[in-house]
């Protein structure tokens, strides 16, 4: 089977030849740069400086001779930044700022310093629905977003690859916390829901503009879209189930509804960390495909119990190894047998590509991610 077909025939809840393999092919299954360029090493490939094509997490691009190397099944890419928007980067004695085309200023400690965290948010002293109408949104479909995406889904399937199309920006909930503040904007779910929603209508249209562009220009060659926010913590919702399901809900369900009028045949692919067990059933109710990325440590989050009730409407697309503890703290066995256990408890009857927990972080030591590979390859074989 080809990468693409493998991949389409587990979506289907039906087993390929051997259990999907993805790294790199999202910005939520990626590698951090440092434990890239030890990768690479730890393969023989040749050493060279990764470009980094996530900044705020300081993910490597995937290079083609790691995909080849890896036997991985999927590739993907994201819209690309507006003409009008420039990368620069200023520095004082400790940090390193760069402000992103949303007006969110982010900094990465010089020393030590493996992320550029949110330091600024540009609608933090916003007041009214106006405030958020005057302020300059990025524009979704500018041109410059898709230039050369076509070229590159292009040839993602002729490799036999499937091809994920990312989203313009992360959901309506990171994008409120970002743009307002984390104390500001969970406080105007609660006192200020007027304001609250004024942004997640504002960013529901920029997405739904730009889906509809974009799966006009290329969704004949998409397979996968992913979108995705952060709903959930170690231990549970980082709000209530009702003002998710109040405000959240009803706005991805018109999303989602959106893309599948663009493009009936793509996969909706959704990412949120964290225990959100109390929300999958919604989730599958408003179109969500696959769920990403299964944090495994996290409460009520145990795999076969997902499989065994979500399994039958859901992809888990992830889940496949703990990167809280075991991937980069156990030794290459214990990544071994956590490999085994989650094949076991997710592989059977499709439904599961095998991908990290989230992105593997820069203190993941090479042989571990080769134990990881190793155990893919011998136990996720279905036949």
């Amino acid at each position: 089977m080809t990468g693409r077909e493998r991949i389409l025939t587990t979506i289907k809840h039906q087993e390929p030849d051997r259990v999907p393999f993805d790294l790199g092919s999202t910005p939520v299954t990626g590698i951090h740069h440092i434990a890239y360029r030890k990768l690479r090493k730890a393969l023989g490939l040749p050493q060279k400086e990764p470009t980094i094509w996530h900044m705020m997490q300081q993910l490597a691009w995937v290079d083609d001779d790691v995909h080849e190397a890896l036997k991985t099944d999927t590739k993907g890419a994201r819209p690309k930044a507006p003409s009008s928007w420039r990368l620069e980067f200023t520095e004082d004695a400790g940090y390193v700022y760069y402000t992103d085309e949303w007006g969110i200023i982010r900094r990465r400690q010089k020393e030590g310093g493996y992320y550029f965290d949110l330091y600024s948010s540009p609608l933090a002293d916003a007041e009214t629905i106006a405030d958020v109408e005057r302020f300059p949104f990025p524009d979704p479909v500018e041109d410059a977003r898709f230039e050369g995406l076509r070229d590159f889904a292009e040839k993602v399937r002729n490799e036999g690859r499937a091809f994920v199309l990312g989203g313009i920006s992360a959901g309506m909930l990171e994008m409120g916390l970002w743009l307002r503040g984390f104390e500001n904007f969970f406080c105007d779910l609660r006192e200020n829901r007027a304001l609250a929603e004024a942004i997640c209508d504002k960013i529901l249209e920029l997405k739904m503009r730009y889906w509809e562009k974009a799966l006009s220009l290329l969704g004949d060659l998409v397979d996968v879209v992913q979108e995705g926010d952060d709903y959930g913590g170690q231990q549970g919702l980082l709000i209530s189930p009702q003002i998710w399901r109040e405000v959240f809900k009803p706005r991805l369900r018109q999303l989602f509804s959106h893309i599948k009028r663009c493009a009936p045949h793509v996969f909706i692919f959704f990412h949120s960390c964290g225990s959100i067990y109390e929300i999958i059933p919604d989730l599958i109710e408003v179109g969500v495909d696959i769920l990403n990325p299964v944090q495994v440590a996290a409460a009520n989050m145990d795999t076969k119990r997902l499989k065994r009730e979500f399994g039958d409407c859901l992809t888990f697309w992830g889940g496949g190894v703990d990167t809280q503890k075991v991937l980069p703290r156990g030794t290459p066995e214990q990544v071994r047998e956590e490999v085994k256990r989650r094949i076991e408890d997710l592989a059977p009857g499709g439904g599961f590509v095998f991908a990290t927990v989230h992105n593997i972080q820069a203190d993941v030591p090479p042989e571990n991610i080769l134990a990881m590979w190793e155990a893919v390859q011998e136990f996720g074989r279905y036949r």
